[in-house]
């Protein structure tokens, strides 16, 4: 996973004593969103989906796994997932916590609380998916609300020592808007990724596995185009960005990461293709797009400017 400094925004911190907590809380809470779509992954990949088979208890009469659970080594796997859970939200607290000790910026506090409430939310839909059997509408869901968390806790991170205030966009309005439908065709890139996820082999149950019904091979050449032309606009917006930025290293810098996870990500997704899905790397591809969310929301994040809590201008 990426250091704290790997997706920090250029930010002048300023020099008070609750830096040393205040950052690496909002880091960790931002990483423990890419954590969770991991260890999501695993479940599904492992058939590990109802190794809890009910909801909220693990199994009737029980929160924790019991011995002679038929489930096997499956129920340990269900439930470490759902106990991330649980340090998630208690992770999102104290990063809520933080953003209002260190001044209680209103945008801060709106991310701060959004994440908060998206990961009830998750909680409640991972229970439904449960009781319906693992259903692929709802496992899909499931992921793209958590991409989204990930995008939220990253600009959390990012924007951390920014003041109230409107921004100001330091590329063109054309270049700004090219970024913008980047990251929407990411969104429908990702919505994608779930229906192939849903048409094939990974249905998170081995016993019983419910499908979407739709012919693999067709939705995966669909997703394929899509990523085409996904990483079209990303090269696009890294060259408009360098081109409109030239004073200005980070814009492109930040643009340029988003390319090199897009093309490790399609190397990624093509191989796993070819080879039949070998879970190892289906995991690597779920690993890869949270990478390219937090990419993703750092490129934004640097084609725009506000003044700090200190008055120390970043972007």
């Amino acid at each position: 996973m990426p250091s704290a400094a790997a997706i920090s925004d250029r930010t002048d911190e300023p020099g008070t004593a609750l830096d040393r907590w205040y950052s690496p809380i909002l880091w960790t809470n931002a990483m423990l969103q890419v954590l969770i779509i991991v260890t999501g992954g695993l479940v599904r990949l492992t058939g590990s989906g109802l190794g809890c088979p009910t909801w909220p208890q693990c199994t009737p009469g029980s929160y924790t796994p019991v011995r002679h659970q038929a489930q096997g080594f499956h129920k340990y796997i269900e439930f470490g997932n759902r106990t991330l859970t649980g340090v998630l939200l208690i992770a999102a607290v104290l990063a809520l916590v933080a953003v209002m000790k260190h001044g209680a910026r209103r945008h801060l506090v709106a991310k701060a609380s959004i994440v908060l409430a998206l990961i009830v939310v998750q909680a409640v839909l991972g229970g439904v998916t449960v009781l319906m059997g693992l259903h692929p509408a709802t496992v899909a869901a499931h992921f793209l609300i958590s991409a989204g968390l990930v995008a939220v806790a990253t600009h959390l991170y990012l924007t951390r020592f920014e003041a109230d205030g409107p921004t100001r966009t330091v590329v063109p309005p054309l270049v700004r808007q090219l970024a913008v439908a980047t990251c929407v065709v990411a969104g429908v890139v990702l919505a994608l990724g779930t229906v192939v996820t849903g048409s094939g082999p990974h249905s998170g149950d081995a016993d019983t596995p419910a499908r979407f019904g739709f012919d693999p091979r067709t939705i995966s050449w669909l997703h394929a185009d899509a990523v085409m032309l996904f990483i079209g606009l990303v090269a696009g917006t890294w060259i408009a960005v360098r081109l409109t930025r030239s004073d200005d290293s980070h814009a492109a810098g930040a643009w340029g990461a988003v390319l090199l996870v897009t093309l490790a990500q399609g190397v990624v997704g093509y191989t796993q293709y070819l080879t039949d899905l070998p879970w190892v790397l289906v995991l690597a591809h779920m690993l890869m797009a949270a990478l390219l969310v937090v990419a993703l929301t750092r490129g934004m994040v640097a084609l725009r400017v506000r003044e700090t809590a200190a008055g120390v201008r970043t972007g």
